[in-house]
C-alpha cells in the first residue's frame, strides 16, 4: 500500500471522510468517519447531519465533474460509498422516529423521511449520468435505509459474511425510502415485497446468489475489488457509459415516485402504537451497545489519493 498524500485536511465534514483518486478518476466518501466515534455515543445510522453532509458532498461532486478537466476525458468517473465504521449503515434514526411518533409530530417526521429520499435520489441521479458509475462498498452490515442506499448504486461490492436486509417489519413498518423501487430494478416486484416484509437479514453470500450483490469477495478484500472493478470499467468506457444510459432509460426511478412512497411510510408510521414503538426503542439500545469502532485511522485506499474538500 502506498502512502496517502493528504493535500487538504478534510475539516468541512463531521461525519464524512472524502477522498479523490485522480489517476482512477474516482471519488470516495466514507460515512461515520473516525472523529465521530470520539464524540460520545455514536450510532452509525442516517442522522439528519449525515444526510445533509452526504447531499453537500454529492452536489459538490456533480459540480466538480462538470468542470473542464473534471470529467472531460474519455474515462468513466467512479463514485464509491463506503464506511469507516464496522457497519455500512444501520438505517433510519429510530430514536428520532419513536420520539416524533409519540409527539404526533407528523410534519417533522415527513421532513426527515423526505430528506432520506432526497439523499437516495441524489445518489441514484448521479449514477444516471452516462459517464459516472456509482459503487457501494459494503464491508459491514447494511440494514434498512443502509441497504436502500447500497441498492441505489449501480454496483454493489460486498465482503463475505456481511448482513443486509429490512428489519422494519419488526416494529410494523416497511422500508419506505426507496427499497421497492430499487429492488425492482434487480428482482421481481413479488420477490421485492417478500424481502421487505419477511424481516430476514440475508448474508452477502445469499444476496450474491440472488443477483442483488454484484461482486462478492473475502473479508478484507473489498477495497481491492473496487479498484479492480474501476480498472475493468476503464477498458471499455464508451460501452459502460452507453449501458448507463440504457439502464436508466429502461427502468427509471423518479423523485416523485420515491416521495409518494415515503408519504405512505409516514402515514403508516403515525399509526404505530406503544408496542411497536417500544420494540423500536429496544433496537436503539441494541445499536448503542454495538461496537462502532472505526476500521482505520488512515485511508485504506491502496493507491495514492488526494483528500479533497468536496
Amino acid at each position: 500500500m502506498t502512502a496517502v498524500e493528504l493535500l487538504h485536511r478534510d475539516i468541512s465534514y463531521r461525519l464524512l471522510r472524502a477522498e479523490e483518486d485522480p489517476e482512477a478518476n474516482a471519488f470516495w466518501f466514507f460515512m461515520h468517519k473516525k472523529r465521530a466515534f470520539l464524540e460520545g455515543t455514536y450510532r452509525p445510522c442516517f442522522s439528519v447531519l449525515l444526510m445533509k453532509e452526504m447531499q453537500q458532498f454529492l452536489h459538490r461532486a456533480k459540480d466538480r465533474l462538470a468542470l473542464p478537466g473534471g470529467n472531460a476525458d474519455s474515462r468513466l468517473a467512479h463514485m464509491i460509498i463506503a464506511s469507516d465504521a464496522n457497519v455500512f449503515n444501520l438505517g433510519g434514526d429510530l430514536d428520532l422516529f419513536s420520539r416524533l411518533i409519540r409527539e404526533r409530530n407528523r410534519e417533522h417526521l415527513q421532513a426527515y423521511a423526505r430528506l432520506c429520499v432526497q439523499s437516495m435520489f441524489d445518489c441514484y441521479e448521479l449514477a444516471s449520468r452516462s459517464r459516472v458509475h456509482t459503487v457501494a462498498l459494503v464491508q459491514g452490515d447494511a440494514l434498512g435505509g443502509g441497504f436502500e442506499l447500497a441498492l441505489s448504486c449501480q454496483t454493489i461490492v460486498a465482503e463475505s459474511g456481511v448482513g443486509m436486509g429490512f428489519p422494519e417489519v419488526l416494529f410494523d413498518l416497511f422500508p419506505g425510502m426507496g427499497a421497492f423501487s430499487f429492488l425492482c430494478q434487480r428482482i421481481s416486484p413479488r420477490a421485492a415485497e417478500e424481502m421487505m416484509l419477511n424481516g430476514t437479514i440475508y448474508s452477502s453470500d445469499e444476496l450474491h446468489r440472488m443477483g442483488l450483490v454484484d461482486v462478492l469477495v473475502p473479508k478484507g478484500e473489498g477495497i481491492q475489488a473496487v479498484n479492480d472493478l474501476i480498472r475493468r470499467n476503464q477498458r471499455s468506457p464508451h460501452a459502460r457509459a452507453a449501458l448507463n444510459r440504457v439502464r436508466y432509460a429502461a427502468r427509471p426511478v423518479t423523485l416523485k415516485e420515491l416521495l409518494d412512497i415515503t408519504d405512505i411510510w409516514v402515514d403508516t408510521a403515525m399509526q404505530l402504537g406503544d408496542k411497536p414503538l417500544r420494540t423500536m426503542e429496544r433496537l436503539v439500545r441494541a445499536q448503542q451497545k454495538r461496537p462502532a469502532k472505526a476500521q482505520a485511522a488512515e485511508s485504506p485506499l491502496p493507491t495514492a489519493t488526494k483528500a479533497v474538500a468536496l
